[in-house]
């Protein structure tokens, strides 16, 4: 039995992973690793990380080195190894060494292609000079820190609102610049939904970032960026990251086929085109598992997985790859948003018959401390159900969601059976009925016509030519605060109450804060005889993400203004109580018993804040027993519970209120 000479050309993601692999499968065969750069086997991924200074130690993104590569796995490494070309009849390759200027000469009887991409580096007037970085290796990093600490920059510009470019972004704040970010799409972070884009751009703005959407870059000076709608941005630092390029002109003048899609051409097998050569990571194509065709997916988790079945398929083995769904995630500051399968615009775009909803659902019970809200949008196939892709954002929980709709995707598991699953359940961690069910069972309701609803991205065609009646089915307070242009505002608790108001020979569009509501007033409506009701998916929440991020044609909607937040440490703030000093006598009082964070929403005129829990050591602030006394909450269950406690202490004019709606409509 001949000896197995296996070469790979490239030493990082997937090429260190195909040679760990190639010498677990076989202890005797010759493996020998070329890598172009001084580095193998480093965590990219992590780079932003270390400018940022969330990493504080260089070493821990070096995962190997060649010495230690070499001593754990026997592959000979050859760093600033330069590969001029591949002779396929003679099934060598012959190298340069880039210090020295050696040729060298390697035998192989598989051949390993794993060479990557580069970032792409457009050519702009200014691009050249020394303050101009991308980032794709530990020496680019390097340049970037040395340059933060030699210049002191204060004023940086990125260019380029996907992955790397708003995880630069993130990082430059940290380290104290005035950044702003330019992309030439209408949004940041372009293959999501704008709804979704809209939370990061929210985030970002928090932070002080300034958003250049819309727009290029046509020069770089030396302390300026000029953009093609006239702008001059300030930039003592630039940071490109506009895309990466696969490494193809090896593979090109060895007369391997490229694809479609722009990516090296391979089968099943990640075999190439020719049949003793092999190729894995960000330079092939491979298919898309829900679409069905050749797509480029420059992601670190395909390129490892590749890495490892081409390793195996050079070895003699049949491990068939299926393809990628395109599974990512991005963390913008504490805002994380992810992507997988596809969106309701490419699904719609590859001539599918598609449909979305999106729910927004605390991450777990509201109850427990520390709950935040958790978006969810699934795409699904109109007719059959089956999940075609989706999204995910939040400050917590995300990331968990997002996978189950990823691997619904890649099983072809349809709404229904996303509605039927049981998910980890415990007040601190999730909640009954999880973001995933609820949003399974949105799309059912969607889908049987029970609850008909489009989201934020499908309003303006909605819209056209209908001139509905819109209404905002939210309290007061959060109507005031922003809503559609031309909305009225019904609040669910007195809708029964004022059907007669409403037109009925119009369409009607209902939205809340979340979509919960929405749906629920949708039922009363139609349960009242009303037919052509829509509800907004998502509510109020997805209206402003998709304003934010790129406006509506058809509609206006109120900008809620930015929260500002720092990345600087802030001292935990200590809640203070505010004394109240009751008269005592028999001047009627209206007690909130909601929590300090519902009142401050919006309360009823002159009420007072004693939250239900606190009521019973509050009790000498209401004064005389006999005195009228009011009670309200959200919705008239806590005040109830407040009423009974009252009556048990010895208070004998205390009254229910109910919710505040109620209360309001009684002044």
């Amino acid at each position: 039995m001949k000896e197995e000479k296996v070469v790979i050309i490239g030493g990082v993601a997937s090429g260190a992973t195909a040679a760990a692999k190639v010498r677990r499968i076989s202890p005797n065969a010759k493996i020998v690793m070329l890598e172009a750069g001084p580095d193998i086997s480093f965590a990219n991924c992590g780079l932003p990380y270390y400018i940022s200074g969330d990493i504080k130690s260089r070493s821990k993104l070096i995962l190997q080195s060649p010495e230690s590569f070499n001593e754990q796995y026997n592959v000979e490494v050859h760093t600033h190894t330069l590969v001029a070309t591949i002779d396929k009849e003679a099934h060598v390759v012959k190298t340069v060494d880039s210090r020295s200027g050696e040729q060298r000469t390697f035998e192989y009887t598989k051949l390993i292609l794993a060479q990557g991409g580069r970032p792409i580096k457009p050519e702009l007037p200014g691009a050249d000079q020394d303050h101009v970085f991308t980032l794709w290796t530990l020496e680019d990093m390097d340049k970037i820190s040395n340059f933060l600490e030699d210049h002191k920059p204060q004023t940086a510009v990125v260019v380029g609102g996907g992955f790397i470019g708003l995880e630069m972004v993130e990082a430059l704040v940290k380290r104290g610049l005035t950044v702003n970010v330019v992309e030439m799409m209408p949004h940041v972070m372009a293959i999501m939904e704008a709804e979704t884009a809209g939370f990061i751009e929210n985030e970002m703005l928090s932070y002080g970032v300034g958003i250049n959407t819309g727009a290029s870059v046509v020069e770089i000076g030396s302390k300026t960026v000029g953009l093609d709608n006239g702008k001059v941005l300030n930039a003592d630092m630039v940071i490109l990251s506009i895309g990466v390029r696969p490494t193809l002109q090896l593979a090109k003048d060895a007369g391997l086929k490229v694809g479609e899609a722009g990516g090296l051409l391979v089968n099943e097998q990640l075999q190439t085109s020719d049949p003793d050569i092999y190729a894995a990571g960000d330079m092939v194509e491979i298919e898309h598992r829900v679409l069905g065709k050749k797509v480029r997916i420059p992601l670190a988790g395909p390129a490892n997985r590749q890495g490892r079945i081409a390793a195996e398929n050079a070895l003699g083995g049949a491990h068939s790859y299926k393809g990628s769904i395109g599974t990512s995630v991005v963390r913008v500051f504490e805002a994380v948003a992810g992507t997988t399968g596809l969106s309701l615009k490419q699904a719609r775009a590859a001539g599918i018959d598609a449909d979305a909803v999106v729910v927004h659902k605390e991450h777990h019970t509201s109850y427990y401390p520390g709950s935040e809200t958790v978006s969810t949008m699934l795409v699904y196939d109109r007719k059959s159900g089956v999940v075609l892709g989706g999204q995910a954002a939040g400050y917590k929980g995300a990331d968990k969601r997002l996978d189950v709709i990823a691997t619904a995707t890649a099983a072809k598991l349809t709404v229904s059976d996303l509605a039927d699953i049981d998910f980890a359940y415990s007040p601190p961690i999730g909640t009954a009925n999880d973001a995933i069910n609820m949003a399974a069972y949105t799309a059912e309701n969607r889908m049987s016509g029970f609850s008909p609803s489009v989201t934020a991205s499908e309003l303006d065609e909605y819209f056209a030519g209908k001139n509905p009646v819109i209404i905002d089915v939210r309290d007061f307070f959060a109507f005031e605060k922003s809503h559609v242009e031309g909305a009225l505002n019904i609040p669910l608790e007195i809708l029964p109450q004022q059907l007669a108001s409403i037109p009925a020979n119009r369409p009607i569009a209902v939205y809340d804060e979340t979509g919960k509501k929405g749906h629920q007033a949708l039922r009363t409506l139609v349960g009242a005889g009303f037919r052509n009701v829509t509800n907004l998916s998502g509510g109020h929440t997805s209206l402003q993400r998709h304003a934010r991020a790129i406006g509506f044609k058809t509609i206006k909607v109120g900008l809620l203004p930015i929260q500002p937040k720092s990345v600087e440490e802030e001292a935990e703030a200590v809640e203070k109580k505010v004394e109240v000093k009751a008269i005592d006598s028999n001047t009627p009082i209206v007690v909130d018993v909601r929590t300090p964070q519902e009142f401050a929403h919006g309360a009823y005129p002159k009420a007072i804040n004693i939250p239900l829990d606190e009521l019973q050591m509050r009790v000498d602030e209401l004064g005389n027993p006999s005195r009228s006394i009011t009670l309200y909450c959200a919705s008239g269950a806590r005040s109830a519970y407040g009423q009974r406690i009252l009556q048990q202490l010895g208070f004998t004019n205390v009254s229910n209120g109910g919710g505040i709606m109620q209360m309001m409509l009684r002044r």
